[in-house]
């Protein structure tokens, strides 16, 4: 595995230069202590030096002193004092050495810190005779005199104190040359070490990068070829996978990308031609489809058209004769009057019906604009009957209007636009009286009730007349659609009144049920939702139940 190649390469390269390191840090300590241990040397042998040269002018001194010269007090203190700050800085120089000697320097360790012994004995001896030193007398023997203080100077507990300094000194001497080349010799190694250490840590790298760049270049040149191929679309192209490394892994899944990817722009091409097949039968069935609604929406306008201009001239002829005769006075002018504003409203319904028509030819009945307020169901029904009745009678039936079974019955309201349910009323009464028998009785009649847990109004028309098949009462709401009694008994019908009160039923959030035998007659029901106290009576259960 290449990841553990190149993992096991770095580490065994970090772990290289670690050494390195390590290395390097203990020959730093090495000449760190030899340069140390010169400097040290060099530091005692300086001190020898001083503390001779400071014993060679307290020696001028005391001679001045012998002499009455004028020998100041205080330069023999400063000069003592310069003494013994330096033998205790020899003391402390041997002790450091001590510290940092190793075996083969104990010897001399030992030489040194009996020298500084010595001489420390030697300055306090000396201090004692110094201070006794006085001015010789007249006529005393001078020489005499400073060879009994050189004895003091030169001499301390038996032992020559210049041999003892002169022997220190070429000690140290001989310390600092060879801790110098010792330093030196270290350096040199140091040298040395960081170079072939740097060496090998550069061929091992190099080594290593040799070997990666062999082993990563021909799977990456295939993974370089698999990617164009897949840019390029060749889904066909394949990676060759040879072994178990990351490599090949990442080969395996670009081939099985490749095969996913081929797969899948198959199934596209069969889909999309699916789709291309689809498309191209529905549009020639709905190209089809439109030439018929075409030639549908050209007959519908031109029935329409026909329609229009056959109820527009009757009705422009009421409204004239009924204006003419409201202004004649031959006739008793209450009852006249009433039968013409009859005629007047009639006429008016009618031009309202002739909208209509004229709105279900430009498609839209169902989107009829209705002003709805409460209306009064009892007035409501009963200007309808009165405005069919004389219509009725002509044609030999008779309309009854049956009231109510309760006062809360008499008193209903439906939210609505009077003028549209007056049309639907009117529509269901001109039905029932024109395929009724001539002495025939349509009866009105309402009550409320409640539906799926709703109060709604209930108006009955029922006739007498001809009746409508079971197979054709499907298809009495469609437009255009007339029963085969129907077109006998009137051929000039366009069977649209039903449609058009259907659609103002439920535009009012109600509808039309119908109920009828051959030869029975037939019953149209109209079920509106309620609205004011006959709501409330109409949702009781038990009131519902006693309804007939």
């Amino acid at each position: 595995m290449f990841r553990r190649r190149l993992t096991l390469s770095l580490c065994f390269l970090a772990g290289v230069a670690v050494l390195e390191g390590i290395g390097a840090a203990l020959a730093i300590g090495v000449a760190r202590d030899q340069v140390e241990r010169g400097r040290v040397a060099s530091d005692i042998r300086t001190g020898f030096v001083e503390l001779s040269a400071t014993k060679q002018r307290l020696r001028t001194w005391v001679a001045q002193r012998q002499q009455g010269a004028g020998a100041d007090i205080q330069v023999r203190e400063a000069l003592q004092a310069d003494m013994r700050r330096i033998l205790l800085r020899l003391e402390t120089l041997a002790a450091a050495a001590d510290q940092h000697g190793g075996p083969q320097t104990q010897d001399e360790n030992l030489r040194r810190r009996d020298a500084v012994a010595v001489l420390m004995q030697s300055v306090a001896e000396l201090e004692e005779a110094v201070d006794a030193a006085t001015p010789l007398a007249p006529g005393a023997d001078a020489l005499q005199a400073w060879q009994a203080l050189s004895g003091v100077f030169d001499r301390s507990q038996g032992r020559d104190l210049r041999q003892l300094i002169d022997d220190s000194l070429a000690r140290e001497a001989a310390a600092v040359d060879r801790e110098r080349q010792a330093a030196d010799q270290t350096l040199a190694w140091m040298r040395s070490l960081w170079l072939a250490m740097a060496l090998t840590l550069a061929l091992l790298a190099v080594a290593a990068a040799v070997h990666f760049a062999r082993a990563l270049r021909r799977p990456l040149d295939h993974l370089s070829e698999g990617a164009l191929a897949l840019q390029r679309g060749d889904l066909a192209h394949r990676i060759p996978v040879a072994g178990v490394d990351e490599f090949s892994a990442v080969a395996g899944s670009m081939n099985t990308l490749a095969a996913e990817l081929a797969s899948h722009r198959s199934r596209e091409a069969q889909a999309r031609q699916q789709l291309e097949d689809q498309v191209a039968g529905r549009t020639a069935e709905l190209r089809d489809a439109l030439d018929a609604l075409r030639a549908a929406d050209v007959r519908r306008r031109q029935l329409f058209a026909d329609i229009s201009h056959e109820l527009r001239t009757p009705t422009t002829a009421i409204r004239g004769e009924a204006e003419i005769t409201l202004r004649g006075p031959d006739r008793p002018a209450p009852d006249y009057k009433a039968a013409l504003r009859r005629i007047v409203e009639t006429s008016a319904q009618l031009g309202h019906v002739i909208n209509d028509l004229l709105a279900m030819a430009r498609s839209d009945i169902d989107a009829l604009s209705l002003v709805r307020q409460p209306v009064d169901l009892q007035a409501l029904v009963q200007e309808a009957v009165a405005q069919c009745a004389a219509l009725a009678e002509g044609r030999g039936v008779t309309v009854q209007c049956e009231g109510p079974a309760t006062a809360v019955d008499a008193s209903q309201e439906v939210l609505g636009d009077a003028q549209r349910l007056r049309q639907v009323l009117l529509i269901l009464l001109d039905n029932a009286t024109r395929y009724s028998r001539p002495g025939g009785v349509v009866r009105v009649g309402w009550a409320s009730g409640s539906q799926d847990g709703s109060p709604v109004c209930i108006i009955d028309v029922a006739d007498q007349g001809m009746g409508i098949g079971e197979d054709e009462l499907p298809q009495v709401f469609d437009r255009h659609f007339r029963g085969q009694l129907a077109r006998e008994a009137r051929p000039e019908g366009s069977g649209l009144g039903l449609p058009i009160a259907q659609a103002l039923a439920r535009a009012h959030g109600g509808h039309i049920d119908l109920q009828s035998r051959i030869g029975q007659g037939t019953r149209a029901r109209l079920v509106l939702p309620l609205t004011g106290p006959a709501a409330r009576v109409a949702a009781d259960p038990v009131v519902a139940e006693a309804r007939p």
